[in-house]
Parts: C-alpha cells; structure tokens; sequence
C-alpha cells in the first residue's frame, strides 16, 4: 500500500501500486485494469482521463510480466545461442530482432557459452519470465534442451542445429550444397589435399552435415585426399602442426576448408605464424563471411551465410506457430553464397 509517509534517508522509494492509481483517480483498481487493457470503451472520458493524470501524477509502471499473466502473452520471445561469440550467432540474432519487433515482439537472449549442460537452465530461465516461444541454436545435450521445451509446451524453432527427434521448424544453410560447391571450386583451382577444420563435432547436426558432405566430395573425386582436424580453443600448437604437416606434403596443392567464422581466425593465425601466404603456398576458403576477410594476404574466400535471412525466416516461423498454424513441422534450407578472393586461387599475389 502507498504511504504518504516519506521514506527514511537512504531507503528505496515505496512502489506504487495499482491500488495507488486507483485512489489517486478516485476509482476502483478494476477501472484502472480495464484502462490497461485497452478497454477504455467501458470508460468514460472523464474517468478516463482521471487515470491517465493519476498516472503520470504517480509515474505509475505496471508490470510486464503481470500484465503478461493477465493477456496470456507476454509479447517476448527466448532466444537461445549456443555462442555468442560467433559472428555468426550474432548476425542470426540481429536478423530474428528485426522479424520480431515488425511483428510486435521482442526477444530476450541467453547465451549458453559453449556450455552445453546449461540448456536446460537457460530454457527454463526464459519460461520463468513468460516468453511465449522459443528459437534455439544449441546443442540439445542429452536430449535435456528438447526434454524442457517438450515439458513447458510451448512451441520452438531451430536454427542451423536439429534436435533429435523433436518436431519443430528447423531454419539452416544447406550445409551439403556449401561445402559441395567451396570443395568443387578448390578442386577446379587446382588443389588437391584439403584438410576441413572444425570445432568439435560433439554431434552437432551442422558440424556432422558439413563433415560429411566433406568425406563424400572427396570421395566423387578419385585423384584428391581429405582430412579431417578438430580445432580446439587452446589448441593452437596442434592446429599448427596439421597445417605444416599438409603444406610440407603437397605444398601449394593444398588448401584448407575452415567449418565456421571461429575456426577462420584460428586458421588465419596458425597460417601466418608459419609465414605462409594465402593462395600462393597454401589454399583456403572458410565458412561465414567476415569484415576482416578482405584485408587478409590477398583476401579470404568465403561462404556467406544468409544470416539475416535465416534469422528473419526462424522468428517467422515461430510467429505463425504463435498464431496458430497447424501445418506439419518444416525444414526450410537456404543456399550460401560463394565469394571469391585470392586465397582460393592458386598464385595469387
């Protein structure tokens, strides 16, 4: 209850309440509830008015979240990332902020930090504040982050990593057409030893999709070797090693395929602390495109991601479900974009 008695020196003002709001008016709290609700057809003008002053005269702000209660929707959306120290993560987020706020929500985030055992806490945080659904690019450890989201029922959406075998739209790159056309483009170059580096695959839907389609590339083309090296983040000296184990076997035929933006930079380093040059001693093309991908020896050839896009189409998806859409689970796949610099090109200067 509001108290015209001024608080003691140093203590936190007293909260105003809707009770206050209703006194100050001259009202019952369900006028002033029925205001809120945006149901001042029920109202007067002059109550109306009435608690609109009271309002500002208290600076009255009701709670989101007992608003929320009160609506059965809180207008928030959970996002979950497995990194968002990823470009890549950050770009997709950027994309599904936009998709959100045109349709009137917001999104509130939580990052895992590469810690896959926090799933479950970060889904259950996000219900803890109301969130009507949830978008999620996470590793779903243990079944744990599906087994949650399946207990709160509300709906989801993945992207860029499946989950098991729980129904839901799922939103990625075409994992085995990227890594089909940068594998093509360095055996076209010339290139003939290519070594993939990835994160850890852990079993990772996208990690294993891009390994794969990397084994069966290889494999389609008789007279070319590929290998396959886990990059870890303190594992610079081992990913040295493999790097000058491949230019020390085959010289400018080899090239390198780096699976995401943080493997791209790890590579970047290892390759220049050995002195070598970009598509003159060794080749080299990475996913995601980068603002620093031009400016490395004669530019990084990449594979853009459409994360805008992505990220746009998983808040789309998960606002129809929101609205209702009974359609069965989709599996939406967008092709990325080849961007050619001189690392891939053999002599390049």
């Amino acid at each position: 209850m509001r108290s015209d008695t001024p608080p003691a020196a140093g203590a936190a003002p007293a909260r105003v309440t809707i009770a206050d709001v209703a006194r100050e008016a001259g009202v019952s709290k369900a006028t002033v509830s029925r205001f809120f609700n945006h149901r001042e057809a029920l109202l007067t003008p002059d109550i109306a008015a009435r608690v609109e002053a009271a309002i500002a005269a208290l600076d009255y702000r009701p709670s989101p979240m007992a608003q929320a209660l009160k609506r059965g929707t809180s207008r928030l959306i959970g996002m979950v990332v497995a990194d968002v120290t990823n470009p890549y993560s950050v770009a997709v987020l950027r994309g599904a902020e936009k998709a959100c706020k045109d349709a009137g929500y917001l999104v509130m985030l939580f990052n895992l930090g590469n810690e896959p055992e926090r799933e479950r806490e970060a889904i259950a945080t996000l219900s803890s504040y109301q969130v009507d659904g949830f978008i999620l690019n996470t590793f779903d450890h243990g079944g744990k982050g599906r087994a949650e989201v399946e207990r709160l029922g509300k709906p989801a959406v993945l992207v860029d990593r499946r989950h098991g075998r729980m129904s839901a739209d799922f939103v990625s790159l075409d994992n085995a057409g990227a890594v089909e056309m940068a594998v093509a483009h360095l055996v076209d170059a010339g290139y003939r030893d290519l070594l993939y580096v990835t994160e850890p695959v852990r079993n990772v839907s996208s990690r294993l999709d891009r390994q794969a389609a990397f084994h069966a590339c290889v494999q389609s083309h008789g007279d070319v070797r590929g290998d396959v090296f886990e990059s870890v983040e303190d594992g610079a000296d081992a990913l040295e090693q493999a790097i000058a184990a491949l230019h020390g076997r085959s010289g400018s035929r080899a090239a390198i395929l780096s699976g995401n933006a943080v493997v791209t930079l790890r590579c970047a380093t290892a390759v220049m602390r050995q002195a070598l040059r970009f598509g003159v001693d060794i080749g080299f093309i990475g996913f995601d495109e980068l603002d620093w991908a031009p400016l490395v020896g004669p530019g990084l050839t990449t594979i853009a991601q459409p994360t805008d896009a992505l990220g746009r189409l998983a808040a789309r998806c998960l606002v129809e479900r929101l609205q209702g859409s009974p359609s069965p689970p989709r599996q939406i796949l967008l092709s990325g974009e080849l961007i050619v610099r001189g690392s891939s090109q053999r002599g390049a200067a």
